[in-house]
């Protein structure tokens, strides 16, 4: 009897927290706590470390986020541990390879954006270790960062200089031609930020140079997905939309080339890059300017649809919930996929993202105090829509795992409506680590402004 009322009472002690918790703790060390360093999903895969989930762009981003939280609240030295022994899972004892474990092959594919952004994790490792005098992880971490931005800059296939948007890094390499608002978070924003940390060892006119490279792609995907009607950037662009790659691309103008619709992940990989690069970028740099009208180009049109009743924004961001797959999917060379009738939802992972964009745009005096009072909305919709205490645990809910366009052997991803809502890959899952990661930044640019 003893342990059936004791085992009761610990059942009511976890349902009264699900419903009645108070905050004990600021939300990013929460979510740090709770999800970052343990127990999170990189897609389908479940992860019970960092420290030992292996090198992937969703990890990263938790990894990256983890150390964000760190920079605020240095006594967390559990936090940077975590991130440090990510990297050294991965990367070889002199930074010269970086390893898919436990396998030991190269975790860098060729021409593959989304296997560099992990790399962002270097930059604060090594700034950490300088500091404690460890020289032997400052050159592992250094060399391992020259591998990344080398594979990059030397080895990355490019658009031709006969097509359109000549000199843009190709997504990956079974994308040929293709640029994808997501690649911009993956490749180009860890470029900048190593030619921002390396400055002082390049000629000016190398630097400027390189930047100007990095501009490029950010304003070759502007000006080729950008819809001034609705204010937003299509989620991809193809050079060749002929290529049997292609397929998902408009074959006409205007917007030839585009993906169909405008899917709000990406636009948070977009706009994410953008307030970090215009935080590097040289302020004389020719084409500073240009990227920066274009920040508030685009988080014009975020603040446009932004759902007012509840601060968030919907996976598809141009509709409200009475848009849904349409029961018939989609036909494409007489197979039909993504069929289903779920309707557009409010999705959680682009919402921390645009939260920490709005934020972090106010800090640097990139955008106005309209923007301040956006993002508390969204923060407080964050909190009261997508965060649950179910299981006397954090979990973060309504996140889209996946989305992406082809390749020819996958007919499914079309970009259409029903792919964003019924793909067999966009279907919605919690406590994946691209929500994750993006509350931690957002709150953590919250906390700064408590700070102040």
């Amino acid at each position: 009897m003893k342990a059936l009322l004791s085992a009761l009472a610990v059942g009511a002690c976890a349902m009264a927290c699900t419903n009645n918790c108070k905050q004990t703790k600021p939300l990013s060390q929460e979510i740090v706590e709770a999800r970052g360093l343990t127990d999170f999903y990189c897609g389908t895969s479940h992860k019970d470390s960092l420290a030992t989930s292996g090198w992937d762009y969703v990890s990263g981003l938790v990894a990256n986020a983890v150390l964000k939280a760190y920079e605020l609240y240095p006594e967390k030295t559990e936090y940077i541990d975590a991130v440090r022994g990510y990297a050294d899972f991965s990367t070889a004892d002199d930074g010269h390879e970086i390893y898919k474990r436990p396998r030991n092959v190269t975790a860098l594919g060729e021409s593959n954006v989304d296997d560099l952004a992990a790399g962002k994790i270097y930059f604060p490792l090594i700034k950490d270790a300088q500091a404690k005098g460890d020289t032997a992880r400052v050159n592992r971490y250094n060399n391992a960062l020259t591998l990344i931005v080398t594979k990059l800059t030397r080895d990355h296939q490019r658009i031709a200089n006969d097509l359109e948007g000549a000199g843009g890094f190709w997504h990956k390499k079974r994308y040929p031609n293709q640029m994808w608002l997501d690649g911009l978070y993956m490749a180009p924003a860890l470029y900048g930020e190593w030619l921002y940390n390396n400055a002082d060892r390049i000629t000016r006119d190398s630097l400027y140079s390189a930047w100007s490279d990095v501009a490029r792609q950010f304003i070759i995907l502007h000006e080729h997905t950008y819809n001034p009607d609705v204010q937003l950037c299509y989620h991809a662009w193809s050079a060749t939309p002929e290529e049997e790659n292609s397929f998902w691309a408009k074959q006409d103008a205007p917007y030839k080339g585009c993906s169909p619709e405008f899917w709000a992940r990406s636009m948070g990989w977009y706009a994410g890059a953008l307030v970090d690069i215009l935080e590097w970028m040289p302020k004389d740099h020719a084409d500073y300017e240009t990227l920066l009208a274009n920040f508030r180009t685009i988080c014009a049109g975020l603040l446009r649809w932004q759902d007012k009743a509840s601060g968030t924004w919907y996976q598809l961001l141009q509709y409200d919930s009475s848009v849904a797959s349409d029961g018939k999917g989609d036909t494409v060379d007489d197979e039909t996929f993504n069929v289903g009738t779920q309707p557009n939802y409010l999705e959680s992972s682009a919402t921390g993202m645009f939260t920490y964009v709005f934020y972090k745009g106010v800090r640097l005096g990139l955008l106005d105090n309209t923007y301040a009072k956006a993002a508390d909305s969204a923060y407080d919709g964050m909190q009261k829509l997508f965060i649950n205490h179910d299981g006397g645990v954090l979990n973060i809910t309504n996140i889209c795992a996946s989305a992406g366009l082809g390749p020819a052997k996958d007919h499914s991803r079309t970009g259409t409506i029903n792919y964003y809502l019924n793909g067999k890959d966009t279907r919605i899952t919690q406590n994946e680590g691209k929500a994750i990661g993006t509350f931690i930044l957002a709150a953590v640019e919250r906390e700064r402004r408590g700070k102040k």
